[in-house]
This record gives C-alpha cells, sequence and structure tokens, in this order.
C-alpha cells in the first residue's frame, strides 16, 4: 500500500488529541476515523479530506480536487496536494475543516 508515511504522521499528530481516533487501510492509503466516520487519509503524494458538502466548490478554490472513485465524483470528499498542505497552516486549515464536518457527518454503518 502506497502512502506518505511523514503525512501520516503529521495527520496522527493533529488528532492526537482526540479520544477516539482509530487507523485502517483505505483508498490506497491510511484513513484516520474520527468518532467512527472517516475524516481525513494519508495517501501516496496527497491527503484525502472529508468535508461539508455545502463547502465543496470553495475547498476546490483553495487548492482541493473533488474524489473521483469508479468513475464517480464524490461531493465533500476532496484530495488536497502535499505541495499545499506543506505550510504548517494550510495543513492545519484543511484537517480543521475535515473535524468540523466530522461531528456532523453520519457514519457510513447507519441506515440512510
Amino acid at each position: 500500500m502506497a502512502y506518505n508515511e511523514k503525512l501520516a504522521g503529521r495527520i496522527r499528530q493533529a488528532l492526537a488529541h482526540l479520544p477516539r481516533v482509530e487507523e485502517k487501510k483505505m483508498f490506497g492509503g491510511i484513513a484516520f476515523m474520527v468518532n467512527g466516520k472517516m475524516c481525513l487519509n494519508a495517501g501516496e503524494g496527497r491527503m484525502m479530506c472529508r468535508i461539508d458538502p455545502a463547502l465543496h466548490e470553495e475547498a476546490k478554490g483553495r487548492g482541493g480536487s473533488t474524489v473521483i472513485m469508479g468513475g464517480r465524483e464524490y461531493k465533500g470528499y476532496v484530495h488536497v496536494g502535499e505541495d499545499i498542505i506543506r505550510p504548517a497552516a494550510a495543513f492545519n486549515y484543511w484537517v480543521a475543516l475535515a473535524l468540523d464536518f466530522n461531528g456532523k457527518a453520519r457514519s457510513s454503518r447507519e441506515k440512510r
């Protein structure tokens, strides 16, 4: 599984203060589940963030790109390249955006 361990370490450190964080191999990287919900993912050369779908277009304007899996676009999921999140302030922005939505997001295990 290809992912950037340094990026995974940055995410671990950013989430260290939270009580319910779990790591799972998903999406070709390491997913960080917060409160049982996918929040962030460290991949190869990029981080995936689960954000409020209402903020999706704004996030794209800040350097995020829509996640596409199986030919389908996933609104509310964005990839952010390592070059964009290299500065601590930018990294913290994306982590905060994902954590903010995590409190409102439904678990994929919940019935819709």
